[in-house]
């Protein structure tokens, strides 16, 4: 397992420009967790999610582990500080407890982020897409997420 890590690390590394302006947060709403975002240019970027839904624990009886990456990108230009953008996702849960099965989540996202100190911004931002779930409960339908969520630019 150590390995694998340090292969993913290195794998990654590898794939960093050193001008992208790489960031780390963290975010609440419908899921809430940790990410990564990696600026691939000036408008667009990936977001790794670690999603952590301990809430589900305490008013379900399940505890639900899970991430996503999206595609980012902006809808061009900055206006005092405000930057709309819009991506694409993927997000994949796995529930134990009460519940117990695995989902996914592909769905469309609009956001906004708003600058609020060299080196810290906030984001607002909703998506909606289709959730499938295999196991206990068994579904399909519309699902829809929103996020308030903080990064740090750390280059």
């Amino acid at each position: 397992m150590r390995k694998m890590l340090i292969l993913l690390a290195l794998a990654t590394a590898a794939t960093t420009s050193t001008a992208a302006a790489d960031k780390f947060g963290a975010h609440i709403g419908t899921s809430n967790g940790l990410q990564y975002v990696q600026d691939l240019s000036s408008s667009n970027a990936l977001r790794y999610s670690l999603n952590l839904d301990l809430i589900n624990l305490f008013s379900g009886g399940s505890l639900a582990v899970g991430g996503d990456v999206a595609y980012l990108n902006d809808f061009g230009g900055t206006t005092s500080g405000f930057a709309p953008y819009y991506g694409a996702g993927l997000g994949a849960y796995v529930s134990v407890g009460k519940s117990t099965g695995v989902s996914v989540y592909p769905h469309g996202i609009v956001g906004l982020n708003f600058d609020l100190t060299d080196p810290f911004s906030v984001f607002v931002e909703g998506s909606l897409g289709a959730r499938i779930g295999v196991g206990s409960a068994s579904s399909f339908g519309l699902g829809y997420g929103a996020r308030l969520g903080v990064n740090y630019r750390f280059r």
